[in-house]
Order: structure tokens, then sequence, then C-alpha cells
């Protein structure tokens, strides 16, 4: 069975105290701890509130399981699944036993993340150490992939299996087991988003799903996003400030990613989905329904292999960024549009284009010049294999997926190695 154990959210988890995984559902929160960390119990909620004992066996009400949580608290270190499940008197005994024994809190809502993770008010601030767990680290699933295939398809793949779900049953090509999965599996997608809507919301599912539609449809502004949403009517005025706090919940829970735009004297930002297949399942969605109508599979091979080179433009472009500890953002001038764009403290550090075809000819490169040579950074190019360029072009580093391996294997060893005392 093929295993990633993320040795880097490892990192982050282990270490005392009380701690809160939070995100969304199958990016691998309860695997992680319940197959790499030390417990002594493990608790999960089920949807009807039976609390289940994983580690005796037994159920529990939820009675007794309020009654017998402050003795377990002081026997060694508790983990409580899908703690929000719990009635809400729950937070009440964290808060009154605060900093005894050793806590982890699992869950994967979104109205956790805005109440209890992001209010100022929540009875829990202060007191447990909240840690995002999204999809597998760019630089571990292409090092653990390695082990398997190369070159075009390990990075291809790679920006697909960063998506836990799909580590244990991909088979190459990429390309044709994503087509296979989407047609057979679709629906079952959406349930990524899990319980990121309580009852007292259901109202509002149209919404996000709409922006979640939107963006895969290209509508990367709130400006955008607003007036897509008005013309369906989901909001009664075109404007984006009302779609902000759809906009955070959704990049707070590491659904989107919240990109800023350089070159702007007001802030501003383009939100993308963090995980390509969410992307290329909304998408399907918005342009053909395809999870409630009958649609051919060349209808989803044909976009699949439209929205691969941009996935990996993105996965590229954020591998290279932990490697370099830079962060993403996005050139405000149309004319200069990159692929990827880095940024240190307040400059650019690093920019490039990804060139993911079989041929790259003599005028593009030429063009990659020319718009590149306006930056005054590390500049790079990113192709398959150096063979698909007609001619090098001049002062552009050439990467291939080789150096980008070779790359995200040098960090990902400083990432995990212990520090010093």
């Amino acid at each position: 069975m093929r295993i990633i154990r993320r040795k880097i959210e490892l990192k982050r988890v282990e270490g005392p105290g009380w701690k809160m995984l939070y995100g969304r559902r199958k990016t691998g929160k309860t695997f992680l701890v319940q197959n790499f960390t030390d417990y002594d119990e493990f608790f999960f909620v089920g949807r009807d509130g039976t609390v289940y004992d994983r580690i005796n066996g037994g159920t529990l009400t939820v009675g007794e399981f309020m009654n017998l949580f402050p003795r377990l608290l002081k026997g060694g270190n508790v983990v409580v699944d899908e703690f929000h499940r719990l009635p809400g008197r729950f937070l009440d005994i964290l808060h009154a036993h605060a900093g005894t024994g050793e806590m982890t809190l699992i869950t994967s809502t979104l109205w956790l993340a805005r109440r209890t993770l992001l209010g100022s008010e929540s009875p829990l601030l202060g007191i447990v150490r909240p840690l995002q767990v999204g999809l597998i680290d760019e630089r571990e699933i292409i090092v653990e992939l390695s082990r398997e295939v190369a070159g075009r398809e390990l990075i291809e793949a790679s920006s697909y299996l960063r998506e836990p779900l799909l580590v244990p049953i991909y088979k190459k090509p990429i390309r044709e087991f994503l087509t296979d999965y989407l047609h057979s599996s679709g629906s079952m997608v959406k349930e990524l988003i899990g319980e990121a809507f309580t009852e007292e919301e259901r109202e509002l599912t149209a919404i996000y799903e709409a922006v979640m539609k939107g963006v895969a449809d290209g509508k990367e502004t709130s400006t955008e996003l607003s007036s897509l949403l008005f013309s369906r009517g989901l909001i009664e005025k075109d404007n984006p400030g009302v779609l902000q706090r759809y906009l955070a919940i959704l990049a707070g829970m590491g659904i989107l990613r919240k990109i800023q735009v350089v070159g702007k004297k007001r802030k501003k930002f383009v939100y993308r989905h963090a995980s390509p297949l969410l992307d290329l399942h909304f998408y399907l969605e918005a342009k053909y329904a395809y999870t409630e109508l009958e649609t051919p599979r060349e209808f989803i091979r044909k976009t699949v292999d439209e929205k691969v080179p941009r996935h990996v433009e993105d996965f590229i472009e954020s591998l290279l960024a932990k490697i370099y500890g830079l962060r993403p953002v996005r050139i405000e001038k149309p004319q200069l549009e990159l692929d990827v764009a880095l940024e240190g403290f307040k400059k650019l550090e690093l920019v490039g284009e990804v060139k993911w075809k079989n041929r790259v000819k003599g005028e593009e490169v030429k063009r990659i010049e020319d718009k590149l040579g306006k930056f005054s950074c590390r500049k790079v190019l990113i192709v398959p294999s150096a063979e698909v360029l007609e001619r090098k072009p001049e002062g552009i580093e050439i990467l291939t997926p080789e150096d980008l391996l070779g790359l995200a294997r040098e960090s990902l060893e400083n990432a995990v190695k212990p520090q010093d005392p």
C-alpha cells in the first residue's frame, strides 16, 4: 500500500500541549494522528453523537463521555476526533480544565474555523494550538513518488496526488487515471467538503458552491465573483465586500488559495483552488453539470488535458516557494503575466515561465527572454525536458523535473531534520 508519512506535518504536530487539527475532509488528519503520533486514549464522535472508544472498543453516550473526560485528561494524551459534534458545553469543560494533560482535537467544519479558531471571543483562544492540515507538501509528494515514476509523469502526478484521497489508488498515466476517477466517482468529490456547513448554514451552501464553481471557471477576483453571484440571484447587491467573509472562510480552511497582486496601491487578491482535483470537479460542474447529467468520458478527458498545464504551473510555483521560503504573488500588468512570481520581503526574488509542451520553438524562447528580461531577479524556465527547447534561452536558468526533484529532496531533508537545542 502506498503511504506518505508526511514528515513535515508530523514535525508540526509533535510536541506538548493542547492542539487542534483542522482542515477540509480527507486531508489525512485522522490518519496522521492515529498512525504516527503517541496517545493513550482515542475517541471518535459519530454524527448521532455516539462516542466511539478506538482503543478499548465499545461506545459511550455524550453524558458518559463528558463525565469521564476530565479524569482522562489527568491520565495522559487524549485524542477527540470530530469533536465539533459534541454539545457546546464541551468547550466550557475544555476551558475549565485548560492546561491539564495532553490533548489533540480534530475537526473538519467551516463554522468551527470561524467561531472557534478565528473568533476573538473563542473559549479555546490561547489554550489550544491550531494547526491546519491541508494537502500533502509539494516537496514530500514529489520525493515519495520519484520511487515509482519520473519526468513529466512525476510532476503531473505530484500535482494531483497532494490530495491524500488519491494516493493509494493512483495508477499511471495520471491523465487517464483522473479521467476514469472523475467519470466513475465524480459525485463523491463534493464530499471532500464534507461537514463544511452545519444545519444553520445550509442556505449558504449555494453561495459557497457558486464561489467554488466560479473560481474553477477562471473568475479569480472578488469583483468577478460578486458579479457572478449577483447575476444568479445569490446575493442582493453586486458588492465585492459582501463576499469577503465567504472567501475568508474558504481560504482559512485551505479550500482556496489567496494570492496577493503586487503593483497596486490598494491591496488586491486573486483566488484559486488549493486542490487541483476540486478545481477539475467544480469546472466540470460549471460547464457540464457532470454529476447530474450523463457526460461522455471524452468531455472529461478533454477538460483534464486542458487543466493539467495550469495545475502543473501552480504546483511548480508552490514547490519553488517552499524550497526558497518565498511567497507567490501576481503581477498586475497583463503583458507581464507570469506563470511563476515569488516575492521575498517586498521584493521579487524569482520569476519564471512554465512551458509544459513537447516543443518550444525559437521565437517562443525569444518572447520568454523579452518578458523575463524586464525583471532584475533570478529567472527560470521550467520544461518537461531540456530536449523540448529549440534553443536555450540566454540569462535564464532551465529547470527540468530532475532538477526540481533534487531541489525538493534537499529542502525536505532540511525541513524535517531535528533542530539543535
